[in-house]
């Protein structure tokens, strides 16, 4: 579908995956909407739709399936004011249960007892007394959602809650009049501690999600602003492109922008991942967020808020929260029929006591624990979390994963393929001899820097630089035609002048005697002489290629440069399998090839003859130090540009999907497991209530042990 808008809405009221597939459902079927994502961990929905749709039409749609949306705009403080209600509704939900223990306490302190040879119980009134406000007060939210949720066509959690428990309630209230054994502790108990595992699964969430929260926290709430002459104190909100901001020594930088005047080192380690300082002089850009050094600087602003490099890097990671890996299908297509099946199976182990056993009240029980003790919640959470937590992780090290389903696939990455320059070499290279064959160096330096003055490509700026420092009369030349992957052509004084590889001159017939790691100059037919040039490897290239092949990562090199040049830069950092002189549209064929062998391929770049490549490997991975159209192309982006962090993103990719995986088996095993145990009669409801509360928990629990991951070389 053309024209269509990206909106993403806060949600509020979900307990269960139940919901979030029920929300998915409802929010699709809007007319004009195509895409409709609702993450469960971090009650948020990302819906792809017609421009003509509303956020209005989107959240009434919401409201009238029984949750609360608010649109979520991006705006300064709005990250913040969603975690201060969220906070506010689990502080409320704590006061609660701590009024439900109090009233459930008396009602199993019998049972606590009675191991120890006390026999003591509250006379039958007093039981329902303490019972009816857990039941009816304290557990109204579970009666609000399972009427909303049945409503709405659907069961959630909220529905086996409800049953389960007026089910113990209603029996008990029965037998306070006609005689009989009371189940009141029974019920209280379960709302008491299913409505503790919300709040501690509430808090897990939000700690879950607490990667997002540091980054907004880096921005400061301040700027000192330079207006009408005068330094003034603004909030940083109101800061715009083109002010100038004072920022002093050991304070946090409020803007994106350059150096007008001054020096420091800036620590940029929670955004790029970088641990070291970096120095900056004038003409330096600087993103929000860093802690400035030793030195005060004034700062152009250019970037301010969700513009700034730290509002993308908290989009994209908010982003990639709200996605679904594909593994996620499998439990969102089981929670959809979760909650039948589990009524079903209450209502099979009720018949099958009562009419096989003779036991009604065996029956009842095993029905009740039934209802308690199935947990949707566990499926549920058993995959976002543990992508909220890695991609929240990978953040903070200056690793920025797109979407889920990118971080599924690098998990099964065995082929890297890196570009050469910019990405395993620092992309300034640096001219470091001239070979003039009439003799004149500084006329073949001229001649080249001239034609080349307007080129944005490294190795031509390298020329220029050169020309500039030796103080020659540069003259630009026009109508220059580049020739991606081997060089230019321009017309002068009549005659076709190349500079370029020795791919270039073969091509026009001209012999170079291919010699490697040159520019050559030709006009005509007549070869002038080739400058050399050297474009020194990343510190981290060779660490980054060797920690790839102790994982089973087989490195390759693709590069347009010459083969000479490739294969030096190759044997450098420790590749042996290269393929140089490649054009930009052959990058991608050349990715296809090892697809085609079987392999699942990431690729490394930074350029903008890179992006091909990396939108048809399975992972591509962009360097944040190259152009916009590669990173966009991008699965994964490196914010710092350190190919180290290359063997970070694949080695964190794989922890977080076998936490996934973890959290899934556990998940499927409690409820296989739980399930026939209750329904056999083996589990009280009071025991199959706290069962399901630390179900859920212990899911989200388990995904926050990925924060104790640590990049090889900060371990």
């Amino acid at each position: 579908m053309e024209n269509t808008e990206i909106t993403e809405l806060a949600i509020g009221g979900m307990t269960c995956a139940a919901c979030s597939a029920r929300l998915e459902k409802v929010l699709g079927r809007v007319p004009g909407v195509c895409l409709a994502e609702v993450g469960l961990a971090n009650e948020r929905a990302r819906i792809e739709a017609a421009a003509e749709v509303s956020a209005a039409d989107l959240i009434l749609a919401v409201e009238k399936a029984g949750f609360k949306a608010s649109v979520i705009t991006g705006e300064t403080g709005e990250a913040e004011r969603l975690e201060a209600e969220r906070a506010a509704e689990t502080a409320r939900a704590l006061r609660l249960v701590a009024a439900s223990a109090a009233l459930t306490l008396p009602l199993v302190l019998p049972m606590l007892l009675m191991p120890l040879g006390v026999h003591w119980m509250l006379p039958a009134w007093a039981q329902a007394l303490l019972a009816t406000p857990v039941q009816f007060l304290i557990g109204a939210r579970f009666y609000r959602g399972a009427a909303k949720s049945l409503a709405g066509g659907s069961g959630n959690m909220d529905v086996l809650v409800a049953l389960g428990s007026s089910a113990a309630y209603g029996l008990s209230a029965w037998h306070l009049f006609s005689g009989g054994d009371l189940y009141f502790e029974a019920g209280a108990v379960v709302i008491t501690l299913v409505g503790l595992g919300k709040v501690l699964e509430a808090r897990a969430k939000r700690s879950a999600a607490g990667a997002i929260q540091a980054l907004l926290r880096l921005r400061p709430d301040t700027a000192h602003v330079m207006r009408e002459g005068r330094l003034i104190d603004l909030p940083a909100a109101l800061v715009r492109a083109g002010d100038v901001v004072m920022v002093r020594p050991g304070e946090r930088l409020p803007v994106d922008g350059v150096i007008q005047d001054g020096e420091s080192s800036l620590d940029e380690s929670l955004i790029t991942g970088e641990s070291l300082p970096l120095a900056k002089a004038a003409g330096d850009g600087v993103v929000a967020g860093s802690v400035n050094g030793e030195g005060a600087l004034r700062i152009l602003t250019q970037r301010t808020g969700a513009d700034s490099a730290l509002g993308r890097i908290a989009a994209a990671v908010q982003r990639a929260q709200s996605s679904k890996a594909p593994v996620q299908h499998l439990a969102d297509r089981i929670a959809a029929v979760f909650v039948p099946a589990v009524v079903g199976l209450a209502v099979l182990a009720f018949l099958g006591w009562w009419l096989a056993a003779h036991d009604p009240q065996r029956a009842f029980l095993a029905a009740i624990s039934v209802l308690v003790v199935a947990c949707p919640c566990a499926l549920g959470l058993a995959v976002p979390t543990a992508i909220m937590v890695g991609t929240g992780i990978a953040a903070g090290h200056g690793i920025l994963i797109r979407d889920a389903e990118a971080l599924e696939r690098a998990d099964r990455v065995d082929v890297a393929v890196f570009d050469k320059t910019g990405t395993l070499t620092q992309g300034k290279p640096a001219v470091t001899a001239i070979d003039a064959l009439d003799g004149d160096e500084d006329g073949l330096l001229r001649l080249a820097a001239s034609a080349q003055l307007s080129s944005e490509h490294p190795l031509a700026k390298a020329v220029v630089d050169l020309a500039h420092r030796r103080g020659l009369t540069l003259t630009p030349i026009g109508g220059v035609t580049a020739l991606p992957g081997r060089g230019i052509s321009v017309s002068w004084n009549n005659e076709t002048l190349r500079i370029g590889s020795d791919r270039l001159m073969r091509e026009a017939g001209i012999e170079t005697g291919g010699a490697g790691g040159r520019m050559w100059v030709a006009l005509g037919s007549r070869l002038l002489g080739s400058l050399a040039l050297t474009d020194p490897v990343k510190p981290g290239a060779a660490a980054a290629v060797a920690r790839l092949r102790a994982m089973g990562v087989e490195a390759v090199m693709l590069t347009g440069d010459q083969r000479a040049a490739a294969q030096a830069a190759a044997a450098e950092v420790g590749i042996k399998n290269v393929e140089a002189e490649v054009l930009p549209e052959e990058k991608a064929a050349a990715v296809q090839r090892w697809k085609a062998k079987g392999h699942t391929v990431a690729m490394i770049g930074d350029g903008i003859n890179d992006a091909p490549a990396l939108a048809g490997a399975d992972v591509g991975i962009a360097l944040g130090t190259g152009t916009d159209v590669a990173i966009e192309a991008a699965g994964v982006c490196l914010v710092g540009g350190d190919p180290l962090r290359v063997a970070d993103a694949l080695d964190l990719a794989r922890r977080t999907v076998r936490k996934i995986r973890h959290n899934l088996f556990w998940a499927f095993a409690y409820n296989v497991i739980a399930l026939p145990l209750a329904a056999a009669g083996l589990l009280r409801p009071e025991i199959a209530g706290a069962a399901m509360a630390a179900s859920s928990v212990s899911v989200v629990t388990s995904s926050l042990m990925l924060r104790r991951w640590r990049p090889k070389d900060e371990i």
